[in-house]
């Protein structure tokens, strides 16, 4: 009975370690298979939408998040019929204090009194927050918008989502000159404005052991942007 026991109390663990295993996956797998290379997966219950659109105040642009319209139950279909089901959620996106959160495909642009629409970038992004940088704009009437975003499917999980390394990106109001800020496989840590200096400061950690993972044995690298030069370029320094 007793090795009986023992064996089960074994068998509990090793599923307790597996489970775990699944669950904690690193950020960044350098795994390297060009030849196995897949497409990100499609969900066929997923519809790109827009919300209406958002005019930051003091702006001359509207700006309509894009995204994907999760449907769920039954109803999951490539289509459908009213807003009266409630397994369907058709806002992608909030817009509360010069900032638009959610998980965005894409960001389009239309400046007002003009038909033309413009896309943010070609490229897959998942884009969590763009914030307007008000004081900048009170100040300097420089219009810039700031984005943390993911861009690279680094877990390598063929999926672009909210498990990729978080990155910084800047751009006008009108999503022209959109610029990465942060190197490649750095963790955006924290961003912040610094309206005495025109400086936009941000922190990334960078894993310097390779083990997938950002933990206290990583570097965390300290930048600055100078939002009054007409290319926006990072400086590092060391503050410690």
């Amino acid at each position: 009975m007793k090795n009986i026991f023992k064996i089960a109390i074994l068998s509990t663990s090793f599923l307790l370690v597996s489970c775990l295993e699944e669950v904690e996956k690193p950020k960044v797998s350098y795994e390297n298979s060009p030849k196995n290379k897949k497409k990100t997966k499609v969900d066929s219950a997923q519809i790109k939408v827009a919300d209406l659109p958002v005019n930051i105040e003091g702006t001359n642009y509207l700006i309509f998040p894009v995204g994907d319209l999760n449907i769920f139950g039954k109803n999951s279909k490539s289509s459908y019929n009213s807003s009266s089901d409630s397994n369907v959620n058709f806002t992608i996106s909030n817009y509360n204090d010069y900032q638009i959160t959610g998980y965005l495909q894409n960001l389009k642009f239309q400046e007002i009194g003009k038909d033309t629409i413009t896309t943010l970038t070609d490229k897959p992004v998942l884009i969590q927050t763009v914030t307007f940088l008000k004081s900048v704009s009170n100040k300097t009437k420089q219009q810039l918008l700031v984005y943390t975003l993911a861009d690279m499917d680094t877990n390598k999980d063929e999926k672009l989502d909210s498990n990729d390394i978080k990155t910084l990106y800047i751009s006008e109001i009108s999503g022209k000159k959109f610029s990465k800020l942060t190197v490649d496989f750095q963790e955006l840590l924290d961003w912040n404005l610094v309206d005495a200096t025109n400086r936009l400061y941000f922190r990334t950690i960078g894993d310097v052991n390779k083990n997938g993972e950002f933990d206290k044995n990583d570097v965390v690298h300290y930048y600055y942007v100078n939002l009054l030069e007409k290319e926006w370029k990072p400086i590092e320094f060391i503050p410690v």
